[in-house]
C-alpha cells in the first residue's frame, strides 16, 4: 500500500484544519473498529445497474456545452477545444439560467459513440443504464427521416437529434451492455393550440427505437422540471401544466412502450439551496400536489452539492472549495437532499422505488478538482451512502464529457473517479449490509461480494488528510486501495501502482494484495475496498 502522504499544495492549508477536526478519530485513544462480515445484517438492496451514468443530449447531437476551465481554473475565455466540424443546428440551443453566456459554453460536434475506446471502458462499467436526456433534450426535434438534418431547427424547438445520431445511442447501448433511459421534448414545439403537450414526436422517436431492436428501458417525461422556465418549457408554465401533462404522457406510454417505467419528477436544486432566488423555481410539492396527480413508477431527482466555480457570477454563495472536499458537512449534503426528496415521495408516491438519475462534483460541467482523486471521495462515499437508504440506481453526470466527466473526452483517459467506479463495478453486489456506525474520519459501507455467494465487500474511506486509521478484521482479505500522491492530481495508485490503461487501451488487471486476519492499517486520504469471498454471510448467498 502506498504510505505517501503529500497532498496537493493549493489544499494543503485548509485541509489541515480539516485534519485537525477528525484527528480524533484516528488519534491513539480512539476505539479500534471491528467489523464482522459474517454477520453483517441486510439492510437494502440495489439494482444490478445501480452504477448507471449519463451520456447528454448535447454531446449526442452536437452542441453549446460547458467551456473547460484554463490551467488556472478558469473558465477559458478561448476555447481550448474548438470542434474540428460545424456541430449540428442543436448548437443554437443554451443553457437559461442566467441568460445565455458564451463565456460559459463552448460549441461542440456530436460525441463519437462507436469509438472503439468508448465503447471498451463504457462496457467495463456494465451492466448499468445510460440515461441520454438533460436541459438539451427538453428542446429538441426528432427528424424521423434519413433527410440531412434542416439548417436550422424548426420552429419551437433549438436543437435535431437524427436518425443516425439516435441509432448511435442504441448500437452503443447494445454494445456496453447499458439499458436506455431518456426523456422528452416539452418545448413549444410539441404543443397543441391550446398548450397542451403532444405525443407526436415521442410516438416517432419510440417507434423508430424498436425499428432499429433498441428499448428504452425508463423515461422521465422531462429534464428538471423545478427549473422548466430555464430548461426550455413554454412561458407561463406551471405546477397544473406539468400535472396534465404527466397524464397525458402516462396514457400515451402505457399505450406505445408499456414495458417502459415512468420516471419522475427529476426534479432539482432543492434540499439545499443551489440557484438565485431571482431564478424562477417551481417546487416538487407543488408538482406532485397538483390535479390530476402525477403517478410515477419509479420516483427520481437530481443532487448536486454546489454549482461549479463557472457560475459562480450567478450563485457564488452556492459554490464550493477543494479545501471542503473532505469535510463531514460536504460528504453529508448527500443525506440531506435525499431526505429531502424521500418525505416528498412517501407522502405522494409511497413505497416507490427511487433513482438519482444525475449527479456530480457540481453543476455547471463540475469544478476543475472534478477530474482529480479529491472528488473520489464523494464519488464513493455518495454510492455508499444512498446504497445504505435504499436508492435503487445512481446515474453519474456524464460518461465522458466536462470535467465531471469518468473519462476525458477528448483523450478518452480513464480519470480517478473511472477507476473508483471499476472497482465498484468489479467488487460491490447488489445487498447492501449493515457495517455499523462510520465516524468523523473513517466511513465504512459493506455489501455483498460481486458474483461470489456469502462473500462480503468493506468499503473503508479515510476522509483525513493527515491521520491514520485502522480496523479490526477477524477473516483474511483481498485489499485494493487508492491512493495518490497529491489530492488534486489525475493520477490514481492502487496498491502503491499507478492505474493506467495498456498501450492498446485495454484495461490492467486489479490484482489485489491478500492481507491476514487482525488489524488492517488505512492510510491518510486513502479509499479502501476488502473483498471477503469466504465470509460466509448467509444474506449474501
Amino acid at each position: 500500500m502506498n504510505r505517501n502522504k503529500s497532498i496537493g499544495h493549493s489544499t494543503k492549508v485548509a485541509l489541515a484544519a480539516l485534519g485537525a477536526a477528525v484527528s480524533c478519530a484516528g488519534s491513539a485513544g480512539a476505539a479500534l473498529l471491528s467489523v464482522a462480515p459474517s454477520t453483517l445484517p441486510q439492510i437494502a438492496t440495489v439494482d444490478q445497474r445501480y452504477q448507471s451514468y449519463n451520456v447528454e443530449m448535447a454531446e449526442v447531437i452536437g452542441g453549446s456545452f460547458w467551456k473547460p476551465y484554463d490551467q488556472h481554473g478558469k473558465v477559458a475565455q478561448k476555447a481550448n477545444a474548438a470542434p474540428a466540424v460545424t456541430p449540428s443546428p442543436s448548437s443554437n440551443a443554451v443553457f437559461q439560467i442566467g441568460g445565455p453566456d458564451t463565456s460559459m459554453f463552448q460549441a461542440r460536434p456530436p460525441v463519437d459513440l462507436s469509438n472503439a475506446r468508448l465503447r471498451k471502458l463504457a462496457a467495463a462499467l456494465g451492466p448499468a443504464y445510460v440515461r441520454v436526456s438533460g436541459t438539451w433534450a427538453n428542446s429538441a426535434y426528432f427528424q424521423d427521416s434519413d433527410e440531412a438534418a434542416p439548417a436550422t431547427p424548426p420552429k419551437g424547438f433549438q436543437g435535431v437529434l437524427t436518425r443516425r445520431e439516435w441509432a448511435g445511442v442504441v448500437d452503443f447501448s447494445h454494445a456496453v451492455n447499458a439499458k436506455i433511459v431518456t426523456s422528452f421534448a416539452i418545448s413549444e414545439g410539441v404543443r397543441d393550440s391550446a398548450g397542451v403537450w403532444t405525443p407526436d414526436q415521442a410516438r416517432r422517436f419510440l417507434a423508430y427505437t424498436k425499428s432499429l431492436g433498441g428499448e428504452i428501458a425508463a423515461a422521465e417525461l422531462f429534464n428538471e422540471p423545478t427549473i422548466a422556465a430555464a430548461g426550455g418549457a413554454p412561458p407561463g408554465y406551471d405546477a397544473a401544466a406539468f400535472a396534465r401533462d404527466s397524464v397525458v404522457f402516462r396514457a400515451f406510454a402505457r399505450a406505445a412502450a408499456s414495458d417502459m417505467l415512468i420516471v419522475g419528477p427529476g426534479s432539482a436544486g432543492e434540499g439545499i439551496p443551489l440557484t438565485p432566488a431571482s431564478t424562477p423555481m417551481l417546487n416538487t410539492k407543488d408538482l406532485l400536489a397538483a390535479t390530476p396527480r402525477p403517478v410515477f413508477d419509479v420516483f427520481s431527482y437530481h443532487f448536486y452539492g454546489a454549482v461549479s466555480m463557472r457560475c459562480a457570477e450567478m450563485s457564488a454563495e452556492m459554490t464550493t472549495t477543494p479545501g471542503a472536499a473532505l469535510s463531514e458537512e460536504w460528504l453529508a449534503r448527500t443525506d440531506r437532499v435525499y431526505d429531502f426528496y424521500a418525505a416528498l415521495r412517501d407522502n405522494f408516491q409511497p413505497h416507490k422505488s427511487i433513482w438519482l438519475t444525475e449527479t456530480a462534483d457540481a453543476a455547471c460541467g463540475g469544478n476543475p478538482w472534478a477530474p482529480t482523486f479529491l472528488d473520489t471521495f464523494r464519488y464513493l462515499d455518495q454510492l455508499g451512502r444512498l446504497a445504505r437508504r435504499g436508492v435503487k440506481v445512481v446515474f453519474h453526470n456524464t460518461l465522458a464529457s466536462s470535467e465531471y466527466g469518468l473519462i476525458d473526452r477528448n483523450t478518452l483517459t480513464p480519470r480517478p473517479n473511472y477507476w473508483a467506479a471499476l472497482l465498484w463495478r468489479r467488487l460491490m453486489g447488489p445487498i447492501v449490509l449493515d457495517a455499523g456506525p462510520s465516524r468523523p474520519g473513517l466511513h465504512l459501507y459493506a455489501q455483498s461480494l460481486r458474483d461470489h455467494p456469502g462473500g462480503v465487500t468493506l468499503l473503508a474511506i479515510n476522509t483525513s488528510p493527515t491521520q491514520r486509521e485502522s480496523i479490526d478484521l477477524p477473516m483474511p482479505a483481498h485489499r485494493y486501495t487508492l491512493t495518490t500522491r497529491k489530492l488534486e492530481d489525475g493520477h490514481v495508485q492502487l496498491n502503491g501502482d499507478e492505474l493506467k490503461l495498456w498501450p492498446n487501451g485495454d484495461l490492467p488487471g486489479a490484482q489485489p494484495r491478500r492481507i491476514p486476519a487482525g488489524r488492517v492499517e488505512l492510510a491518510a486520504a486513502s479509499i479502501t475496498f476488502l473483498a471477503i469471498p469466504d465470509a460466509g454471510n448467509e444474506s449474501c448467498r
